[in-house]
């Protein structure tokens, strides 16, 4: 069992009114926190769980007060749970300890295809419905007694599967619904492919949350001589669904914008798409300036690489790619290539997802660690505290765009 440390503190109490700089008073928790990592989570549950260890012990450095909430502070927030599968294929979930009155925060990777089960003596991957039911499972095996339940999903699922097109399937809102009639209270994800879709549970708690900031740190220490300048570098679309997020990061850098947009045959269907007959670039001439594309996700990499290719073909300097969620469901190869042909530089994408061994261990791949960041959004959510401070990192980026610039100008 973890250990906890202090006893319920009252409104008596002098810490009872202190608040942090996000609105919340550190020793005065919603309820005891409970983390649950699903199988497909379970790395990044480590990376969560120690930084909101030391988030709290922060606290309790600054000023240690005479009595502190139960379950405030533990060695581990994790609650062990089970999720079986039986040799026909059906599965169930126990929790192994007790959840009653506990804040939940349930920690979902549906893109997991490492995950293995049996059935029938065959090894099956987990796909993104085994995982969806396993969670599903969890939610039931807490039986109500959670004082309250956060599913924190990273990777929507089904978020590209968020509108009909004639007769289609509407799995990413349905999904929304169900986990709504479930129970649960919050539903955080990043990045989503597009965020309207909360507009399936409207009276919910959804919070789409961006990377931006993230992005933007790791790309400035990997390449600490990197120059914002409207005359060296743009910011790429690569096509009109990932125009918003990149007018975001061309605004608050002060960059231009360029775009493609992908010309189709709407007379055929492959894979249930229309195919892409080529990409149209609109922008300014990109010739000798660095460049950065910018996606929520990389599938197959196959339209990024592309756009690659007649970027290089302009001129372009160093060729930056920037997703949020990498999956690289075609394999590694393709990138290995354009990495070696001087296409493309760098490639930047979270560990908020599965990456394989040979993903992290890619040359031109740039993991992007966003753990800190859920560590932060689990203790504010925790104390009831806004997250607008969190959802808007644009004060966040200032900052680190000014401190990039003092070091560039202190004396060596």
């Amino acid at each position: 069992m973890p250990q906890e440390i202090g006893r319920v503190t009252s409104r008596n109490d002098s810490n009872y009114y202190k608040y942090d700089q996000y609105g919340n008073n550190p020793m005065q928790p919603f309820a005891p926190i409970g983390i649950i990592a699903m199988r497909g989570a379970v790395e990044l549950s480590k990376e969560i769980n120690r930084a909101l260890v030391d988030r709290r012990k922060a606290y309790l450095d600054e000023e240690v007060p005479d009595e502190i909430s139960p379950g405030f502070l533990r060695d581990d927030f994790h609650i062990p749970v089970n999720t079986f599968r039986f040799s026909s294929g059906e599965g169930k979930a126990v929790i192994e300890r007790t959840v009653r009155g506990h804040d939940l925060y349930i920690i979902c990777d549906v893109t997991n295809y490492s995950v293995t089960y049996n059935m029938r003596g065959f090894q099956n991957n987990m796909s993104p419905d085994d995982h969806y039911q396993d969670l599903k499972r969890i939610i039931l095996a807490a039986s109500g007694k959670a004082r309250r339940i956060n599913v924190i999903m990273p990777y929507l699922y089904e978020g590209r599967q968020h509108r009909r097109n004639a007769r289609e399937s509407l799995d990413c809102a349905y999904m929304l619904e169900e986990l709504d009639q479930l129970g649960v209270d919050n539903f955080i994800t990043f990045d989503a492919h597009d965020d309207r879709v909360a507009n399936a549970v409207p009276t919910s708690g959804f919070e789409n949350i961006p990377t931006t900031y993230q992005v933007l740190e790791r790309l400035i220490r990997a390449y600490p001589d990197i120059d914002f300048n409207k005359r060296e570098m743009v910011m790429i679309s690569p096509d009109e669904g990932a125009i918003f997020r990149t007018v975001y990061y061309a605004s608050v850098l002060g960059l231009p914008l360029g775009t493609f947009y992908k010309r189709r045959d709407y007379t055929v269907v492959k894979n249930g798409r229309n195919p892409i007959i080529a990409h149209e670039f609109l922008g300014e001439p990109i010739d000798g300036r660095d460049v950065m594309i910018v996606d929520d996700m990389i599938s197959s990499g196959e339209s990024m690489l592309e756009i690659a290719r007649t970027l290089k073909a302009g001129n372009a300097r160093k060729i930056f790619c920037a997703a949020t969620f990498g999956l690289f469901t075609d394999g590694l190869d393709s990138f290995n290539k354009a990495y070696e042909d001087g296409i493309i530089d760098a490639v930047f994408c979270t560990n908020l997802i599965y990456r394989s061994p040979e993903l992290l261990a890619a040359k031109w791949y740039k993991d992007v660690n966003a753990s800190r960041f859920v560590a932060l959004i689990i203790d504010a959510l925790n104390h009831n505290a806004s997250l607008s401070t969190l959802l808007d990192p644009t004060t966040k980026i200032r900052k680190l765009l000014q401190a990039m610039d003092a070091n560039r100008q202190a004396p060596n």
